[in-house]
């Protein structure tokens, strides 16, 4: 009456296996690494490797193993301070062409990982990391907008026919200047009717004039443009690290909070986030004599670049695509030079943009105008000054071979390892406005690890104390409630490091409150059983009246805190979303192992036997 048939069994084998295995990895922790990589002039290689470790020899600083990969190299230690002791002398023996990076590494063993069995992430409670606070620079993103109205407002002119003097964008906004009254007037009307969002004053001077100012809400709108496409943008470019459950959120008007779990070392992050790198293409001026623009003669509506050598560009003021119009980019190598190359896709604007440029200018040159910005800290009077420093250099002048509008290729790139982040930061979308890092803080691991412990700690005393109150009250039954139980736990740890979810502090209280609650189906089962034995039923059929009868009561009770969670999952932000991924997972695995769980071995216990009596 009371037999599983055999494929059940097999199942319950299978998902115990399973969950064994994928939770397995957990236990093995992480190692203190250095994670070293090649800047634009370098690249990692065994001779890079041979003079990092030959450093830590000298040094006598134990080094646990090595792993030299494509373009990285990872030394790991068997401590923190050994880490952290390493990173300087690595740093002078490499020098200022290579990064190296803190990390944590996982020490799973490689036949776990040829399974992709990888431990859970731990969020920046439990294993540390950093935090930043940014703060965007709105008065730069004013002028950048400033800057393009300048440009609008010049092709609006030239298209029109219209002459002007001189067009020059200003802080307060865009100033024209013409010849006579009535090239003003013609411009008035043309500004109002093609860009209603600037308000345009008259200039009394010697000449006529217009002043093309921002509105006070175009301001509050770029604003807060800027600073939602910058949350969007550093978004992108943290999922392109490939770091876990980063936490991105505003705060205020004007700054960000990122936190990253499990990143030590704040340089590389703040490269990668901080930085403002794309791309300008522009037409090269061939008309001029670049040597009389050197000498100071620029002609107008040219400007003056430098290559990477450090020789003069002269170059078209007027911008063909910019970077904010690029969609998508990859690296990867040129077939004709061997060098590196961005595959650049553009949006339809620039595409237009792109087509109509390459059709009149076929066998002319074009030139890529690689863009960064950087912030620099310089001591000043003892203190540090931080300064923003905008870098312009031509990377590239090609003749234009054939016409083409979406799709084309940019060489001209130092390294791979550029390629690839240009790639990175282009597809990831340009930054709307600079961003100043105002607060930074690293919470180390052994924080985390004392917040482990405690969360541990936590877990272990409510399992036992369930434990000990299910095999005093409900004897044999109890003992396989407990055996549930663990597999329980078992199984949701599994299905954490199988979804690669993160565990906070909040998830640990979601686990321990699943402890608690996971037993709920058996004690309503059990309470059904014994309630069965009272009424006269034959243990055989109270077993299996209990497990029938509960059925419906532990359904009706798990869905609804189910839909709880999920609402949680689907409304709630930061530490409440760790509490209900874990509450959830915990319901589902609850209700899988205190009902076909406890079944199936309390079937082989009692199934198929005259019973007199049951030991609950």
């Amino acid at each position: 009456m009371n037999q599983y048939p055999l494929w059940k069994y097999l199942l319950l084998a299978c998902v115990l296996v399973i969950g064994v295995i994928y939770a397995l990895p957990n236990l093995y922790g992480e190692d203190p690494a250095l994670q070293i990589s090649g800047s634009r002039n370098a690249t990692m290689d065994s001779a890079a490797m041979n003079t990092a470790v030959s450093a830590l020899k000298t040094a006598d600083i134990p080094i646990k193993s090595t792993e030299l990969k494509p373009g990285q190299l990872l030394i790991r230690f068997n401590d923190t301070e050994a880490q952290i002791k390493a990173v300087d002398f690595v740093k002078s023996a490499l020098g200022t062409d290579y990064t190296v990076a803190l990390n944590l590494a996982p020490a799973t063993p490689a036949w776990l990982s040829k399974l992709n069995a990888l431990p859970m992430y731990l969020g920046l409670d439990l294993r540390g990391g950093v935090h930043f606070l940014m703060e965007v620079d709105m008065k730069a993103a004013i002028e950048q907008a400033i800057e393009r109205y300048s440009n609008d407002i010049r092709t609006l002119l030239r298209d029109a026919r219209i002459r002007y003097a001189m067009i020059r964008a200003e802080e307060q906004g865009v100033r024209i200047m013409f010849r006579s009254e009535s090239d003003r007037e013609q411009s008035r009307k043309l500004l109002e009717s093609e860009l209603p969002s600037l308000e345009i004053d008259d200039i009394e001077s010697e000449n006529p004039g217009l002043l093309a100012k921002l509105s006070e809400q175009e301001i509050r709108d770029l604003e807060k443009n800027a600073l939602q496409q910058n949350i969007l943008t550093l978004r992108n470019r943290v999922n392109e690290l490939g770091v876990a459950e980063p936490v991105i959120v505003q705060q205020g008007s004007q700054r960000i909070v990122v936190q990253l779990p499990g990143v030590q070392d704040t340089v590389e992050a703040k490269r990668i986030l901080g930085a403002t790198a794309t791309l300008e293409y522009r037409a090269v001026d061939y008309e001029h004599d670049v040597q009389k623009a050197v000498a100071g003669t620029v002609p107008a509506g040219s400007r003056l670049y430098k290559d990477r050598d450090g020789n003069p560009v002269l170059l078209k003021q007027a911008v063909i695509v910019t970077g904010d119009q690029i969609v998508n980019a990859s690296s990867g190598i040129d077939q004709q030079s061997g060098g590196p190359q961005v595959s650049v896709m553009l949006d339809a604007k620039g595409a237009r943009s792109m087509l109509n440029f390459t059709k009149k200018n076929v066998g002319k040159p074009m030139a890529v105008v690689f863009i960064e910005n950087r912030t620099e800290t310089k001591l000043v009077d003892g203190i540090p000054v931080k300064s923003n420093k905008k870098v312009e250099e031509v990377i590239s002048v090609a003749t234009i071979r054939d016409v083409f509008s979406k799709r084309f290729q940019t060489t001209g790139l130092d390294s791979p390892q550029e390629a690839h982040e240009l790639a990175l930061l282009l597809r990831s979308g340009a930054l709307a406005a600079p961003i100043n890092i105002v607060e930074e803080r690293t919470i180390g691991p052994s924080l985390g690890k004392d917040n482990i412990a405690q969360g541990f700690k936590s877990v272990v005393i409510g399992f036992l104390g369930v434990l000990v109150f299910m095999a005093l009250y409900y004897r044999v039954f109890g003992l396989v409630a407990d055996m549930a139980l663990a597999l329980n736990l078992v199984l949701i740890v599994a299905i954490l490091s199988l979804l690669q979810a993160t565990l906070t502090m909040p998830g640990i209280a979601g686990i321990v409150l699943t402890v608690g609650m996971a037993v709920d189906a058996n004690v309503l089962i059990f309470e059904r059983i014994r309630e069965e034995l009272r009424n006269g039923n034959s243990p055989q059929a109270s077993i299996h009246a209990g497990y029938e009868k509960a059925l419906s009561t532990i359904a009706d009770a798990n869905i609804t805190t189910l839909i709880a969670a999920v609402v949680l999952l689907s409304y709630g932000t930061g530490a409440v979303k760790g509490f209900a991924v874990t509450l959830a997972i915990g319901i589902v695995t609850s209700m899988f192992t205190a009902i076909m769980g406890t079944r199936a071995v309390i079937n082989l216990i009692y199934g198929g036997r005259r019973l007199a009596r049951l030991s609950i």
